[in-house]
């Protein structure tokens, strides 16, 4: 069988089979049973021509509608400044992956620096990493950590209050890994914190892990939590979405050892659905068991500055089989992204993103208690995000509103809708969603 793009002969396959000790290519596969090989030739479209190619995606292309978007549920629509792509989408930045002579790579070493130094300083916490997949496999890579530091500690608690999303894929990595989680139940939209603490109490506890704003957009309080963690030996992890923290009560106030969490509100564009990046930061004492790459800064012989990967493990890259965590790549384009962003808005303006998100969802929660249709679910403070009960069929409400062209918002119960507002919502679209609503 010959094949156009590959570069060797009849000769040289002959050759190779001889080495090997095999006649053919199919001897190669002799231990696949017949009756799941493919038998014939592949079902492909015919080939286009580079014009015929662009026709089609443009014709795919129409057929998609833009939606206003008013649903969050850990994806949420930003403004992304049109800086960015730019810079990101340059040949140096978006063919390079992992450097493995990491410190010919100043380059990219030193926007990772800076990146784990902006993280560092938006969520309180002495180090970050650079950096994880998104936010679900950095929480889960945080109880994996709790569970490495307690060693004979087995559980982990979990609150009712995080995304289920999350809580999915911490029970896929708990359950490969030796790590019991239990679910602390939730009371009135917040974590039941009498019920936290009594199963702290009675002792076995390698971590615990709670989220703000939490599953239903609510501010938690969490005072006093990090103390009765560490009275009992355990760790506290906090989960946070990243855009929020610029007026929030940071993870490193409330004393949390670990603070993770999904990028995507540090303007990632929605994508339907990726690429994100997870942040993971900790305390120093914790760097030792942190996965993914830590850059340093140091200086050449010189006396320059320069960037070297840094406190690391071994076993993170050699001995596998006793890693914390085998993630030895990153993310770390959607890195870039993220240092940019907040470079570009510095400090005001990662606030002011922030108050306007926080302004728009609580004048779209009092215009829709206005229409008589709707009621907060919880009686709780929330930041961009809440949920809110209907009196009315929630499907129909949610396909009338995309009819209009909103996406109206995420279903969590038969009769309950979460809405969610950005800064980039104006106060017309806000209205006419209302007007829509009543």
């Amino acid at each position: 069988m010959a094949f156009k793009y590959f570069p060797h002969t009849g000769q040289d396959i002959d050759e190779m089979l001889a080495r090997i000790g095999v006649k053919t290519l199919d001897d190669l596969y002799a231990d696949v049973p017949s009756q799941v090989r493919l038998h014939g030739d592949y079902d492909l479209p015919k080939a286009m021509s580079e014009v015929e190619v662009r026709r089609y995606f443009d014709d795919l292309c129409r057929n998609d509608r833009q939606l206003t978007c008013f649903a969050g549920a850990g994806v949420y629509d930003h403004y992304t400044p049109s800086l960015i792509p730019y810079i990101v989408e340059r040949s140096e930045f978006l063919t390079s992956y992992t450097p493995y002579q990491a410190e010919i790579s100043q380059g990219t070493l030193q926007y990772i620096f800076e990146y784990q130094t902006m993280m560092a300083r938006l969520t309180g916490m002495d180090i970050s990493n650079a950096s994880m997949y998104d936010g679900t496999t950095a929480t889960a890579e945080a109880v994996m950590m709790a569970k490495a530091v307690a060693k004979k500690a087995d559980t982990v608690l979990v609150s009712d209050t995080v995304d289920p999303k999350t809580i999915a894929v911490i029970k896929t990595y708990a359950h490969f890994h030796g790590v019991c989680i239990e679910t602390v139940r939730q009371d009135d939209g917040a974590t039941d914190m009498a019920e936290l603490k009594r199963r702290l109490g009675e002792g076995g506890v390698a971590g615990v892990v709670v989220q703000q704003p939490n599953r239903y957009g609510v501010i938690e309080d969490y005072g006093g939590l990090a103390d009765v963690c560490h009275e009992n030996k355990a760790l506290l992890i906090m989960n946070c979405v990243a855009a929020d923290l610029a007026l929030l009560k940071t993870p490193g106030e409330w004393g949390a050892d670990i603070a993770v969490g999904d990028g995507q509100s540090l303007g990632i564009p929605m994508s339907f659905g990726g690429p994100s990046l997870g942040y993971m930061c900790c305390t120093e004492k914790l760097m030792r068991k942190m996965p993914g790459r830590i850059v340093g800064q140091t200086v050449d012989t010189d006396g320059k500055r320069a960037f070297v990967l840094t406190l690391q493990a071994r076993e993170q890259h050699i001995r596998r089989q006793k890693a914390t965590s085998n993630i030895c790549s990153n993310e770390s384009l959607m890195a870039l992204y993220v240092t940019i962003y907040m470079a570009v808005m510095g400090k005001q303006g990662l606030k002011e993103a922030a108050r306007l998100s926080y302004s728009g969802a609580h004048y779209l929660c009092d215009e829709l208690v206005k229409t008589g249709h709707f009621r907060l679910s919880f009686d709780r403070p929330f930041f961009n995000e809440f949920c809110m009960k209907y009196d009315g069929d929630v499907d129909a409400l949610r396909q009338k509103l995309e009819a209009e062209g909103f996406l109206g918002g995420v279903k969590t119960s038969p009769d309950e809708i979460m809405f969610a507002v950005t800064e980039k919502r104006t106060k017309d679209e806000v209205d006419r969603l209302v007007e829509l609503c009543k």
